[in-house]
């Protein structure tokens, strides 16, 4: 009986592990909201180390609120807990005051306060300062040194009257662009020369072979600037200087003192010259160039200090400009580069062409490229441009409808230019009279330094990302404004020219650009939540409960976690949610093996969502087995005690075995 009882006690350690008691892990200290206190992309260029200025808001029912729920002022009490020395500052809610601190930074101050149990979330108290308009003279409305008097209409806030505008200003509130984003202009080429782009140009490459060559150069080469494209055989009578004018809207240098602002700020523009006499270019000359743009054709051996070459780019670009195109449909070759480009997680803006409203031109109608029709200043469609269901969006390209011939060209797009009739002469701009600049051309840049905005807060967007930000952001087509009476709505293209006419989302793309915006989107982007989920384990057995966990997921810039969403989205057939899925936890009930997918939505308190998803892989339960049991009546089977027949037999065996022993003699 002892035996026995000594022997299971033995066991018991070994039952304990194999059964899996469950043993309590201790509990974790409450966190509080330490994303929060994450400093937003609006403080203060730098901190003063010893100087602290926060602003907290306790939680709800915290009992720190208990003795002035309506003016909180509880310096005291915090720098007491904390070993801190803090003074209250200005009352700002029933639950939120301003707080400083002595002897840390202001993130210190806010990380310490944010971890406290009665705090809801605690932040820098930043500075904001006023926002400045660009002092480019011809930037703003009234000037008079250039026509036209409303200067650069296209990147101010829209009114009344300059209806599409791009609101380029509220734009630059968030961003004024990165030098580290590259916009790649596929074009003439540029005057690098000209004191408006001089400092904003990477070195570039020509691409432009012999037969259409205007310089004498025979053929390509590491110069990307422009000769002029004029030549006797051109129906125009001077050159075009068209690069250097897209160039400009993209990227002229701004906040100078100089000239004009490029939409895109502090992005750099990458000159790249496929476009010869006439302003013309073959297929494979651009395409070849598209693929140098993005670094697709580089060898192993270019880096960023290389000289530019035939295969090597030592700028790649992630933004791609070609404001050129030919009627029909997009033929295999280019459709294969964009579809290259894309993957490389370039971005293609193409002007939609300028053929008196017919079918979309050739790139812009490709899979994958972000096709620009033009409007008028009130939101029409501007009569020279094209449309169609490839258009991803409209932007401003310049008008000037109700002007008299040979007068002011009131609403043209105002950028660089070189002022010689067919050779390089001065630098210049372009005006209302002589050089006005219209045309598809010049709103696809527009959308290209909208885009290099964009990437300059997230360089990981994609194509397809920012073609939906630019037509989520985009605002609405007006459907009155036209020039008289006799505007219509605007038709599927057909052979018929189609002049001014009412936009609509099936022959103009989404809506007119709104940079600030579409910049605003890609913002919020980089601010989403993070969202973790955890599970007591990730290989249940069938018929096992698995509890998720989401209180990992965190906010960013000031923001708090407002609500959660569970889902099954694979193996619905294994598993089930027993209780509530909006709760920071959830419970799923697994039914059958297999693999279970369950994602996880957390909404942050400004509305931004992100997702994350895991997978459960479910064992089959395991077979239950029937002990084996003796059939003898004296038995007692498994583990019972020894039978006396047993014992009786053992007994004979012995004697009989000590008989056969053999003696010592």
């Amino acid at each position: 009986m002892n035996l026995r009882l000594s022997f299971w006690l033995g066991l018991l350690p070994a039952l304990v592990l194999a059964v899996g008691l469950p043993w309590s892990a201790p509990a974790q200290a409450d966190s509080g909201h330490p994303a929060a206190a994450r400093l937003g992309r609006s403080a203060a260029p730098a901190e003063a180390a010893g100087d602290a200025r926060v602003i907290v808001q306790y939680k709800r029912g915290a009992a720190l609120l208990a003795a002035s729920p309506r003016q909180p002022q509880h310096a005291a009490a915090l720098g007491t807990r904390l070993a801190l020395t803090l003074s209250n500052g200005r009352v700002l809610g029933e639950r939120m005051q301003a707080l400083r601190g002595k002897g840390l930074s202001s993130s210190a101050l806010a990380a310490r306060l944010a971890a406290q149990p009665d705090v809801e979330w605690a932040v820098v108290d930043g500075r904001k300062s006023i926002t400045a308009a660009p002092n480019d003279p011809f930037f703003g409305a009234g000037q008079t040194a250039v026509t036209p008097v409303v200067g650069q209409w296209f990147l101010r806030a829209p009114d009344s009257t300059i209806v599409s505008a791009t609101n380029a200003v509220g734009a630059w509130d968030i961003t004024t662009g990165s030098a580290s984003i590259t916009v790649a202009v596929l074009d003439t080429g540029v005057r690098f020369d000209h004191p408006d782009l001089a400092s904003k140009l990477y070195a570039g490459y020509d691409f432009v072979r012999s037969a259409i060559e205007v310089d004498g150069s025979g053929g390509t080469d590491a110069d990307a600037s422009d000769p002029g494209d004029w030549n006797s055989s051109c129906s125009s009578t001077r050159s075009s200087w068209h690069g250097t004018q897209v160039a400009g809207l993209i990227g002229a240098a701004t906040d100078n003192g100089v000239g004009v602002a490029g939409l895109g700020r502090n992005v750099m523009v990458l000159p790249v010259r496929v476009l010869g006499a006439c302003g013309s270019g073959y297929d494979n000359d651009i395409i070849a160039g598209m693929r140098w743009a993005a670094g697709l054709s580089n060898d192993s051996s270019c880096s960023a200090s290389s000289t530019p070459s035939a295969t090597c780019n030592p700028h790649p670009a992630r933004v791609l400009n070609l404001s050129l195109g030919g009627s029909g449909s997009c033929g295999s070759a280019y459709q294969t580069v964009i579809t290259e480009l894309v993957a490389a997680n370039v971005a293609v803006v193409v002007a939609a062409g300028n053929d008196t409203g017919h079918a979309v031109n050739s790139p812009a109608n490709c899979t994958g490229a972000i096709a620009v029709a033009g409007i008028r200043h009130a939101g029409t469609k501007v009569g020279y441009s094209n449309l169609g269901p490839q258009v991803a969006i409209a932007a401003p390209a310049g008008n000037c409808i109700n002007v008299a011939e040979g007068s002011e060209c009131l609403y043209p797009l105002m950028t660089t230019l070189n002022l010689g009739s067919t050779t390089p002469g001065a630098s210049g701009y372009s005006d209302s009279f002589t050089h006005p600049s219209l045309g598809t051309s010049f709103a696809a840049p527009l959308v290209a330094g909208t885009v290099a905005l964009m990437r300059s807060l997230d360089a990981t967007l994609t194509p397809a990302q920012i073609k939906t930000h630019l037509q989520t952001s985009a605002r609405s087509f007006p459907a009155t404004g036209g020039t008289d009476g006799t505007v219509v709505a605007c038709r599927a293209p057909s052979a018929t020219d189609q002049l001014e006419c009412y936009c609509t989302t099936t022959t103009c793309g989404a809506g007119m650009l709104d940079a600030a915006a579409a910049v605003n989107l890609a913002y919020q982007a980089t601010l989403a939540p993070t969202a973790a989920v955890s599970a007591s384990t990730s290989a249940p057995t069938a018929g096992q409960s698995v509890t998720l966990d989401g209180s990992g997921s965190s906010a960013s810039g000031g923001r708090t976690i407002a609500s959660y969403a569970w889902a099954i989205t694979s193996g619905g057939s294994l598993a089930s949610f027993t209780g509530a899925t909006n709760g920071v936890t959830a419970t799923l009930a697994t039914s059958a093996a297999g693999s279970v997918t369950v994602s996880l939505t957390v909404t942050d308190s400004a509305g931004v969502s992100r997702s994350t998803s895991t997978t459960l892989t479910v064992a089959a339960a395991p077979v239950a087995t029937t002990p084996v049991t003796s059939t003898t009546s004296s038995g007692g089977g498994g583990g019972g005690a020894l039978g006396l027949g047993w014992l009786a037999g053992l007994g004979l065996v012995v004697i009989a075995l000590r008989a056969r022993r053999p003696r010592v003699g």
